[in-house]
Order: C-alpha cells, then sequence, then structure tokens
C-alpha cells in the first residue's frame, strides 16, 4: 500500500469514528496527515466526517495551496500553519466537539493551561493547552499566529470554535484532542463542586518524554 493510500485509509477510519460517536457533528471538523516533506493530505471542504471514502480527499502543500483531488477543507491552512512549525509531528485532528467548544466559550478562562489537571492521561497527552481568540472557520488571519504558538505547543483551542492539535501521527493527535475533550467535560461537570487536581509534582513528572 502507498503511503497516500495508506493516510487516505487511517483518515477515514478515524474520521468515520469520530463522526459516529458525536466527537464531530453535520459538516464540521478536519483531519490531516503529512504525506511527505512538502504536501499533506486533508478532509474535502463542505464534507461530513461520517461518509468520508479516500477518492474524495484533497491533496494541499505546506501553504495550504491547493494540489490535487477534491476542494480542500477551508481550514486546510491552519493544517498546514501548525505542520510547518513542527516538523516532527505528521497529524492534525481539528474538531469542534461539544465540551471543548463549551469551555472555550467561557468567560474569565486562563490563556494558557485553562484547564486543569485532572487525570493523569491529561497531563500525559496534552502537556500544554493555548487558548486563541475567537476566530470565524476560514479565517486566514489565525494562521500566523497558530504557526507562531505552534513552535511551542501542538495543542490550541480557539474560543467559540473548538480545538485543534498535531501529534505524531494521526493516533498521537487523536488520543490528545479526545482527552482534550474528555477533561473539558469532567471539568464542566467538577468545577462548582469540591474536587482533587492532579499536584503539580506529578503532573510535571508525568509530561516529561512527551512529544506534544
Amino acid at each position: 500500500m502507498t503511503r497516500r493510500a495508506s493516510a487516505a485509509e487511517q483518515i477515514c477510519r478515524y474520521a468515520a469514528s469520530v463522526h459516529r460517536r458525536g466527537l464531530t457533528h453535520g459538516r464540521t471538523g478536519n483531519i490531516s496527515v503529512r504525506l511527505d516533506q512538502d504536501r499533506l493530505l486533508v478532509t474535502p471542504t463542505g464534507s461530513s466526517l461520517g461518509d468520508l471514502t479516500p477518492d474524495r480527499l484533497a491533496v494541499v502543500d505546506l501553504a495550504g495551496r491547493h494540489l490535487e483531488g477534491a476542494a480542500p477543507s477551508k481550514e486546510a491552512f491552519l493544517h498546514a500553519a501548525l505542520l510547518r512549525s513542527r516538523p516532527h509531528d505528521n497529524a492534525v485532528v481539528h474538531l469542534h466537539s461539544h465540551y471543548a467548544v463549551a469551555v472555550s466559550c467561557l468567560t474569565g478562562l486562563r490563556a494558557e493551561d485553562p484547564l486543569p489537571v485532572l487525570t493523569p492521561y491529561y497531563a500525559m497527552r496534552v502537556p500544554r493547552l493555548v487558548v486563541l481568540d475567537y476566530h470565524a472557520p476560514g479565517d486566514r488571519s489565525l494562521e500566523p499566529l497558530a504557526e507562531s504558538l505552534a513552535r511551542e505547543t501542538a495543542a490550541l483551542l480557539i474560543r467559540q470554535h473548538g480545538a485543534v492539535v498535531a501529534g505524531r501521527d494521526l493516533d498521537t493527535a487523536a488520543d490528545a484532542i479526545e482527552e482534550l475533550e474528555a477533561t473539558a467535560r469532567l471539568f464542566l461537570e467538577v468545577r462548582a463542586l469540591p474536587h482533587l487536581e492532579l499536584e503539580a509534582s506529578e503532573a510535571i513528572r508525568l509530561r516529561k518524554g512527551t512529544s506534544l
């Protein structure tokens, strides 16, 4: 199987999974996998992640320019920006998942690490999360900001929009964005109640050696 065929299969399989599990809805969310140094495979614009097929994916370059296939997601530039800044990462997942978006709508949210470290899994999979001001889907003014921040962190939360996470491969990016969503849900459920957070020293210990 070629690199492109393998990447297309991975994208379609994961896209169907997140749609089936309600982590994305309607025609929202986008996924990309790096094909080589200069190109990435990305989900098409105006599509549901629930019914993608490999032949419907798009190829763009690292500037986000359309090269082959269907018209790419209008947020392909965001995937390209993260992968330009993170040459050792090879996949990006962007979801408008319910609880992460809910957290992004809260006032008084910290710009860095807005979620408490409630579990060891969050510490291991999302070592640092940065909040960006609201940008509409497809707003390319987000590109330089995302590219700059991605040099320091693989996980971004865009206010009133959703999370975007890069990883060394699609499984890693998927694990991280799903852990972010699970922690957002926990945070919303316990924040008004007395609750425990992981000790800072334990969070630091768990975060050592992570690649995000």
